[in-house]
């Protein structure tokens, strides 16, 4: 890989600054730029593409068990967000305000959006009916604002882009299936699309979504042993229909509350996929979501008939359905390459005058570095399985990475001893009781981030206090 470009040269190592280089990294791959509003990010087109294909693939996976897509106004009126206790609670310090429509003031203030339970459940109240409309399966596609103290890009922003599904069902059965869905389905997009490992779990009631009966969550792993939360699903049973009178008439001719959830995940994902996969010459891309998947280089443009052989190349991919594009400019092929390894591209293929009379072309991977010369008769079969090749190393990397640094641990000394060194995820045994769950924070450094749904059993004893164990947990320093 060229190591003598002057964009690599802008990123700082990662064993020298985890923070700084993910910062070089936002900003020297163009996917930021920092608005004029402290805490605002402006998403570059680069970005933006990269959630556009995230956006695609997940929404044809809510599409495929029957979701279809909706728009909530952005502005939420006080009393409205008010009729919900524990919601307006929990996102009180967070929320902005909207006190004046152009020079008058209003008579109420309204909330820019921190989530749309409320829109939901008030929209709800008056188009449902009966229990044959049910279920309504939502799901929309926005941004929303979250007055956060402290901002970093694509992790926490003030202002981010999300999905956010809310559906209701006619029985608690019907809802608590969908909450368990809807994870799954996040978890299998962090696979298939992000070549992501997960923890799927249950979070406690203290770290649950505020006014949620149970919040689970898939939690992710990054390179300097960190915890992501990158994705939620929360049942809410019947309290936000009671709170805002979402009734139906049930199949018995009485008047009842739909059961509800909703499960959101967001422009984290770009961290997450940043912090479990690149290096220190940038960005390193998954090709299912990567926006362009295959560049390729001509080498010795000027040559004769190298940059007809090269749009020849370009032309074949892009019919093979692979997103291709050809850099022709005038720079040297040594800027390029470093051009395209700070921006993730998964492949590069390079073609000059003595691979077109060996009737070849040379093919690097970003993930290895590794080069293969390929016959121009097998291009489009060899591009996909290198493309697969990548996402199953970049997968196979970050479980090892997960496994790796996931221990089984019984004393809150050892927690603390991991935390202050190398991090990584405690797996340990929690009677359940809020008060050691508190003074692991306190004494070993840790916040609970989930109880895992593949339990080892309730035998033990619990890793703060000595009691008997009633879950599983882990533990971690999370983002």
């Amino acid at each position: 890989m060229a190591k003598d470009q002057r964009n690599v040269e802008a990123i700082t190592p990662m064993e020298e600054d985890f923070a700084k280089w993910y910062t070089d990294i936002c900003l020297k791959a163009e996917l930021v730029d920092y608005a004029s509003v402290k805490g605002f990010l402006i998403l570059r087109p680069y970005g933006y593409a990269i959630w556009e294909n995230i956006q695609k693939y997940m929404d044809a996976e809510f599409k495929k068990t029957g979701h279809v897509n909706v728009a909530m106004p952005v502005l939420i009126p006080e009393s409205l967000l008010k009729k919900e206790g524990e919601l307006v609670a929990g996102f009180a310090p967070e929320v902005a305000w909207v006190t004046h429509g152009g020079s008058e003031q209003l008579e109420e203030r309204l909330a820019f959006r921190p989530t749309s339970e409320t829109m939901f459940c008030d929209h709800w109240s008056h188009v449902l009916h009966s229990y044959r409309e049910l279920p309504m399966l939502y799901n929309q596609w926005c941004s929303v604002i979250r007055w956060e103290k402290t901002t970093r890009p694509f992790l926490r922003s003030r202002e981010f882009w999300w999905q956010e599904g809310h559906t209701i069902h006619e029985t608690a059965a019907e809802a608590e299936a969908e909450t368990e869905q809807q994870l799954n389905c996040y978890a299998d997009v962090c696979k298939n699309a992000l070549a992501m490992p997960v923890v799927k779990g249950r979070k406690t009631d203290k770290e649950k979504f505020a006014g949620a009966e149970a919040t689970y969550t898939i939690e992710c792993m990054m390179k300097d042993h960190k915890a992501l939360q990158s994705g939620t699903s929360h049942f809410f049973g019947d309290k936000f229909s009671r709170a805002y009178d979402v009734t139906f008439t049930g199949r018995d001719n009485t008047l009842q509350y739909p059961f509800q959830t909703s499960w959101g995940a967001s422009t984290r994902l770009i961290g997450a996929i940043i912090m479990t996969h690149s290096d220190n010459h940038g960005l390193v891309l998954p090709p299912v979501i990567a926006p362009t998947q295959v560049v390729v280089i001509p080498i010795a443009q000027h040559k004769e008939g190298v940059l007809e052989a090269a749009a020849a190349l370009r032309d074949r991919l892009s019919a093979a359905g692979i997103r291709v594009s050809m850099d022709d400019s005038d720079q040297s092929a040594g800027w390029k390459f470093a051009q395209y390894e700070m921006k993730g591209v998964p492949l590069r293929v390079e073609i000059g005058p003595k691979d077109m009379e060996k009737g070849q072309c040379c093919i690097a991977r970003r993930d290895t570095g590794e080069k293969a010369f390929v016959p121009l008769t097998e291009l489009e079969n060899a591009v996909k399985q290198l493309l697969q090749d990548v996402h199953d190393n970049l997968y196979a990397m970050a479980e090892k990475n997960l496994e790796d640094n996931t221990f089984d641990m019984t004393s809150w000394e050892e927690v603390r001893e991991m935390a202050q060194g190398k991090g990584g995820f405690a797996r340990t045994k929690w009677c359940g009781s809020l008060e050691c769950e508190l003074a692991m924070k306190e004494k070993a450094g840790v916040s609970s981030r989930c109880m895992p749904l593949k339990q080892s059993g309730t035998e033990g004893k619990c890793v703060m206090c000595g009691k008997p164990a009633t879950t599983d947990i882990y533990w971690g320093v999370a983002y």
